[in-house]
């Protein structure tokens, strides 16, 4: 009798968790339909800008127009609310569902950062937590119609990759990288797990292609340069563009303010302005995602 109870109990503990996956994934495809196209960046080693490359991207296309959302899945080290000074926690709004914070009209972030009640806090997660997390920013969040949706990611190639990769088959992924062979070592690698799985790669952006000097405006070659667009060719990828250091950069970040909406002109703005145009244009132009939205 004992072990006959203890047996219904594990079995219906088993259903009831079944459910409540089945509905998330639900909450999930539902969220994901009005969302055109879903833009994962992601890189093979840190250091590279990746964060700073989403969020000047994200501002590119809201300044076309178009309704975007940044989605923050670095857990342990998010830095998007940073980079655009978003403080505070995120709010509740109906239905229980958490509403991003909004940057402007046009631009929503939903970040680990914002769930914190300290900023300093680390969090310490295992795989298992993590994923369960990043189903739930998903799922859980008012995002809305969006045109992109980009989801910065960590470096390397660990669990939140492959979970936002099997939670958004359709993904279109962007690798950062810069110039210089260390960075490109760690990028072949990111770019051989993509094409393991089978992910749909939308190109390559190089970052940290030369210095522009602020007082000659001359370009250095500090990191070196043409490595990106070297490594696009070698893998059949497209070159989406190369964004140099330029000193504005650091001074945006450190305003909470992206460099492509500085009101004076800057290198730097120039380029991240066009990586946004060359996005916008290969995801319209991608026949993966074109099959996603008219199957």
């Amino acid at each position: 009798m004992s072990s006959s109870c203890s047996s219904c109990s594990s079995g219906g503990g088993e259903q009831a968790k079944s459910a409540k996956q089945q509905l998330q994934d639900q909450l999930i495809n539902t969220t994901l339909e009005r969302i055109r196209y879903k833009v994962f960046i992601m890189s093979g080693k840190g250091g590279v800008g990746k964060s700073s490359v989403t969020v000047n991207i994200a501002a590119s296309l809201a300044e076309q127009g178009y309704k975007v959302g940044i989605l923050d899945v670095d857990i342990h080290g998010p830095s998007v609310p940073g980079l655009l000074n978003l403080r505070g926690q995120l709010d509740v709004g109906r239905g229980n569902l958490i509403k991003p914070k909004q940057y402007n009209e046009n631009l929503g972030v939903v970040s680990m950062d914002s769930l914190l009640k300290d900023p300093d806090q680390a969090v310490l997660w295992r795989g298992p937590m993590k994923t369960s997390a990043i189903r739930q920013f998903i799922a859980d969040v008012e995002w809305g119609e969006l045109d992109f949706l980009l989801i910065d990611s960590p470096p390397g190639t660990g669990d939140e990759h492959m979970t936002v990769l099997k939670t958004i088959p359709d993904a279109l992924c962007v690798v950062v990288t810069t110039p210089q062979e260390i960075s490109l070592a760690d990028v072949r690698k990111a770019v051989n797990f993509l094409q393991y799985a089978k992910a749909n790669i939308l190109g390559v952006v190089e970052n940290m292609s030369g210095l522009i000097c602020p007082h000659c405006q001359e370009r250095i070659d500090l990191f070196k340069r043409g490595g990106g667009e070297e490594l696009a060719k070698k893998y059949g990828l497209h070159f989406l563009g190369a964004i140099p250091l330029d000193p504005a950069t650091v001074v945006a970040g450190d305003m909470g303010k992206p460099v492509v909406l500085l009101e004076q002109d800057c290198p730097a703005k120039e380029a991240f302005l066009a990586v946004g145009k060359a996005v916008a244009d290969e995801a319209f132009n991608s026949l993966e995602a074109a099959a996603s939205i008219n199957p």
